[in-house]
């Protein structure tokens, strides 16, 4: 609203034609902004979630708010009010009156009321927006500027008086808000804007306000600055807890970067090399491991597994399994007894889980691999260019049942032969329960790994093909080449 000390310069009306086509396209983005919070999935659990609706609630406010004052502009010169005091009638006329009726523009504008206290007659006149937004009967009449602080929280009643003064005394622009009482209970919360209006000798003769019952948008901007604090909240916690996963899992898989040679003495040494994969879609740090481990008696540990969930708890319970396996390892537990164990150790976790989980033990010697399972893709065998899947022992998830068996199978390595272990996040595409695609392109790898220099070149290839799909779940890849 113009104030009145610049009466004397009258606005150009907008054309009627301009304002049609302001009103059609707020009515357009406002559907549009509806549809998306209408469409929007709920789930209360989700912070940013909650944060992002909060958003489209704030935006159909302000939009509505934006539609309503297009439609008083539309609609014209605002309708008559009471006769202005002597003094300020000069300088108030042209601003004077009550804002347009609710049914002329909108609904949304009995939100906006407007006032004016005459400091030489003591005279008030309130629009009858005003009432409403007061919940005061008109019968009661306007309330002089001593007797508005009754309705105001006792709180924000220095608000207010600040406001008055300055506007009273020191010819100060007002702006401002303050929490209400209204007759009937409830609380709203009031934007009041105005201007001390002068008489010819330049003294404060009234003062006019428009007042704005900013309630819902003020709910609104509440709710977003709620939802983005526990959305922050959320996200620092993610990132803490990403963190110590990240830093746990690197202080418990393979220490060791690039390739690693075991029974180098042996008639067929193994190179190994490994590579751990974070989810593409995610970033989840989950609870896959992979290790070899050169045993007491000259054997070789070999292994790969993945426990469900994500996190923190995911790769504690991993670090602890895992540090179990290798215990009984060194023992000289066989892999299936191995697995049984492992097995019973998840079931009396307080962290309950599943898992599966692959154990191979390399006699150099003999080069034989003797191998169990828990539920697990099964070793893929490189030979003379061509792979194949080995044929799976029978084992159950770890975790999933009570004093499961675990059998065991027996592979003889030839030199020249490359083992790839892997966890299902590697060949499992997203949206897909099928690990047969993935298997699929592992195996089509068999020329390349037949030429490659060495196991870390072998991963290579492997992360070349798999490393930048579009994979839902973390992933380890180790290989093993049997040297002459």
């Amino acid at each position: 609203m113009p104030s009145h000390l610049f009466a004397d310069r009258p606005a150009q009306p907008p054309e009627p034609g301009a304002v049609d086509a302001l009103i059609s396209q707020t009515r357009r983005l406002r559907g549009d902004v509806d549809a998306v919070r209408r469409d929007a999935v709920v789930d209360e659990d989700d912070p940013q979630n909650r944060w992002q609706r909060a958003l489209c609630d704030l935006a159909v406010h302000q939009l509505d708010d934006l539609g309503a004052h297009l439609g008083q502009l539309k609609a014209g010169l605002p309708l008559p009010a009471p006769a202005p005091s002597d003094a300020s009638a000069a300088y108030a006329e042209p601003l004077l009156g009550a804002i347009p009726s609710p049914r002329l523009t909108g609904s949304l504008l009995s939100r906006v009321g407007s006032a004016e206290w005459d400091l030489l007659t003591d005279d008030v006149h309130w629009s009858d927006e005003l009432y409403q937004i007061f919940g005061r009967a008109r019968e009661s009449g306007p309330m002089s500027l001593d007797e508005l602080p009754s309705m105001v929280f006792a709180e924000d009643q220095p608000v207010l008086q600040a406001m008055v003064t300055d506007c009273l005394i020191d010819g100060k622009p007002i702006d401002g808000e303050f929490r209400i009482v209204r007759t009937d209970g409830r609380v709203r919360t009031v934007h009041m804007t105005g201007e001390p209006v002068l008489d010819s000798d330049g003294c404060t003769a009234s003062m006019w306000a428009v007042l704005r019952d900013v309630s819902e948008l003020r709910r609104s901007e509440r709710a977003v600055r709620e939802t983005r604090d526990s959305l922050q909240r959320h996200q620092h916690i993610e990132h803490t807890e990403r963190r110590v996963a990240v830093e746990l899992q690197e202080a418990v898989l393979p220490p060791w970067r690039g390739s690693l040679r075991f029974a180098h003495d042996g008639p067929a040494p193994l190179d190994v090399a490994g590579h751990y994969l974070p989810a593409a879609t995610t970033g989840l740090i989950g609870g896959d491991w992979y290790d070899a481990l050169a045993l007491p008696d000259g054997d070789a540990l070999l292994t790969v597994g993945d426990l469900t969930g994500h996190g923190v708890a995911a790769t504690s319970s991993m670090a602890m399994l895992l540090g179990a396996l290798r215990g009984m390892a060194v023992a000289g537990i066989r892999p299936g007894a191995l697995m049984g164990h492992l097995n019973q150790l998840l079931e009396t976790s307080v962290q309950p889980a599943l898992g599966s989980a692959m154990c191979c033990r390399y006699d150099p010697a003999a080069q034989v691999l003797t191998w169990s399972q828990a539920g697990h893709p099964a070793p893929l065998l490189f030979r003379d260019g061509t792979g194949r899947a080995l044929a799976r022992p029978e084992g159950v998830l770890l975790g999933a049942t009570t004093g499961a068996a675990y059998e065991e199978a027996e592979t003889r390595l030839l030199p020249g032969d490359v083992l790839l272990l892997h966890t299902d996040g590697l060949t499992r595409a997203a949206g897909c329960l099928d690990d047969d695609p993935g298997t699929d392109r592992l195996l089509a790898l068999a020329p390349r790994l037949a030429t490659a220099r060495d196991a870390q070149d072998c991963v290579r290839s492997v992360v070349e093909e798999f490393g930048e799909g579009p994979r839902e779940d973390d992933a380890c890849v180790m290989v093993v080449r049997v040297g002459h």
